[in-house]
């Protein structure tokens, strides 16, 4: 099993959760952080001051997947969220060693 954490525009997540439910993706954990890459951040204008907000407002999705929907998933993620500007976002893939469901005490992948 994979965890997939994909960095993504606030914008774009109602396209990419229908998109992985297309795909029979059955959970993701969605969190709003903040952060900055090459972005470095942007300028604001706040009652006629103009001021730097180092950090932008992003999504962070969790999501653990079988092996061999791994490929599948990620291609929907760049496909789906990628507008071709700066701050599209990132894609980590990270092994998952072990899932259980808490209410049933199922394993890996049928814990999905």
């Amino acid at each position: 099993m994979k965890l997939i954490i994909a960095i993504i525009k606030p914008f774009k997540l109602d396209d990419l959760h229908d998109a992985l439910a297309k795909e029979q993706v059955t959970g993701m954990t969605v969190t709003e952080v903040q952060g900055y890459g090459r972005q470095k951040g942007h300028k604001e204008i706040y009652r006629g001051a103009e001021y730097l907000v180092e950090t932008v407002p992003k999504i962070k999705i969790e999501l653990v997947v079988p092996d061999d929907r791994t490929n599948a998933v990620i291609e929907t993620i760049i496909r789906t969220t990628r507008t071709g500007e700066i701050g599209d976002g990132k894609i980590f893939v990270v092994d998952a060693e072990r899932a259980y469901r808490i209410r049933t005490g199922e394993t890996d992948e049928a814990a999905l």
